[in-house]
């Protein structure tokens, strides 16, 4: 019994904290940088989200599509693998395309990538270099000015989450020119949680 009262006060710990953050931290820069450019006339972004899975879209990235997509700015999605770990990758096609629709973002600007080497899976890496030339191409092709992918943890603490952090790292480290935006979700509670285990 004395376990689960512990847990559940760390649990709330951490919501207090992470609900204290989130509340403290000044949230005008973010909102002034993607509504009216420093006092400039507004320019509508051309915003690459990588992911990793079908799903990522909906369990990480949905408030950050949906503001994106109320301002006026252009969101394609590029998804590094089918998901097909347990066997369901067309399945999850199809959910993120559904996913997409719901949240505004055409299918025409929803890549999905089928790579043998970027399978889904906990024990499967992911090349660095193979990532950041898939990403580098849609990026060309697509005229792309802003990125937003996952953070170093990658967000969950899953391996293809982190390759694909790591593969945007080496885009920009090595092959990018251009002058392009990169954002993170930085997920606190995992964060957080993972520090205390």
């Amino acid at each position: 019994m004395a376990f689960i009262l512990i847990i559940a006060s760390l649990v709330l710990f951490l919501w207090i904290v992470s609900l204290c953050k989130v509340l403290l931290l000044p949230r005008i820069p973010f909102a002034k940088h993607f509504t009216n450019n420093n006092g400039r006339a507004f320019r509508k972004r051309n915003v690459l989200l990588v992911i990793a899975h079908p799903d990522d879209e909906s369990m990480f990235f949905t408030p950050t599509i949906n503001f994106l997509t109320s301002k006026g700015h252009n969101v394609q999605i590029l998804c590094l693998s089918i998901g097909d770990a347990d066997g369901k990758g067309n399945i999850r096609k199809q959910e993120l395309f559904q996913a997409c629709v719901a949240l505004k973002v055409p299918m025409q600007q929803v890549k999905i990538v089928n790579h043998p080497d970027l399978q889904d899976g906990f024990g499967k890496v992911w090349n660095h270099s193979l990532l950041a030339k898939i990403i580098e191409e849609e990026i060309t092709s697509r005229c792309i000015d802003m990125i937003i992918t996952f953070d170093s943890y990658g967000v969950s603490g899953h391996c293809n989450h982190r390759d694909v952090h790591y593969g945007v790292c080496k885009l920009l480290h090595d092959i990018l020119q251009r002058d392009i935006e990169v954002w993170e979700l930085v997920c606190i509670f995992f964060v957080l949680f993972s520090h205390l285990i």
